[in-house]
């Protein structure tokens, strides 16, 4: 089986690497974007892809959107998603195409071998491989307020925001980094549904629903 991979932490991929040779399977190319993994996919015409959900240049949905791309380029082509956590939206928007030949996986599921392997060889089937808690997740779909999904320090950056401060301001109020700021504001934006094409008018829309307008 011919795999094009897309992850950008480079530990996690040599691992990915090593784990698919080793059961048989040919890495035939690798990718650090999303960009890459549209080209490598053009170029080599793999029996499944295996993809990470963010990547650069913004670690918010690229590779996701990636996925959904080659979908509607190639309805059969077989692609399984890694995510770090539960990411209702993502799923969601991965299984509202055609679910045959879908995967979306935790990265945890990754550590038994086994398993990974095994739905990994559903999926280039034609089969569906679902991580358990993205469907028990799926299934109790909680209703409430987004807001209640930030974590206590997102929701003291997105109070910062509101007060007008930058990132540089936000990471002086907080004694942190702006580079750690601004993965506060892309987890902010992720839990909100706030997508890139908002992306001139993020902060704006994250204030008016910090402030219930």
């Amino acid at each position: 089986m011919r795999i094009v991979l897309a992850e950008d932490s480079v530990l996690l991929r040599e691992g990915l690497i090593w784990v698919l040779g080793s059961a048989g399977f040919e890495v035939v190319a690798t990718a650090g974007d999303a960009e890459g993994l549209l080209r490598a996919v053009e170029e080599h015409e793999p029996d499944l892809v295996i993809t990470d959900v963010r990547m650069p240049p913004f670690h918010s949905d690229e590779g996701l959107r990636a996925a959904l791309v080659l979908r509607r380029g190639r309805p059969k082509l077989p692609i399984v998603v890694l995510s770090q956590y539960v990411e209702e939206r993502y799923a969601t928007q991965l299984l509202s195409t055609e679910t045959s030949g879908i995967g979306y996986l935790l990265k945890d599921r990754v550590a038994d071998v086994a398993e990974f392997l095994d739905a990994l060889r559903r999926v280039a089937a034609g089969g569906t491989a679902l991580d358990p808690e993205v469907v028990a997740q799926l299934l109790v779909r909680r209703h409430s307020d987004p807001l209640d999904q930030l974590t206590p320090r997102e929701h003291e950056v997105l109070a910062l925001i509101a007060e007008g401060r930058s990132n540089g301001g936000i990471a002086e109020a907080l004694v942190v980094s702006e580079g750690a700021v601004g993965k506060h504001i892309n987890n902010i934006f992720m839990k909100l549904g706030l997508s890139n094409a908002d992306r001139d008018h993020r902060r704006v829309l994250a204030v008016l629903r910090f402030l219930k307008v």
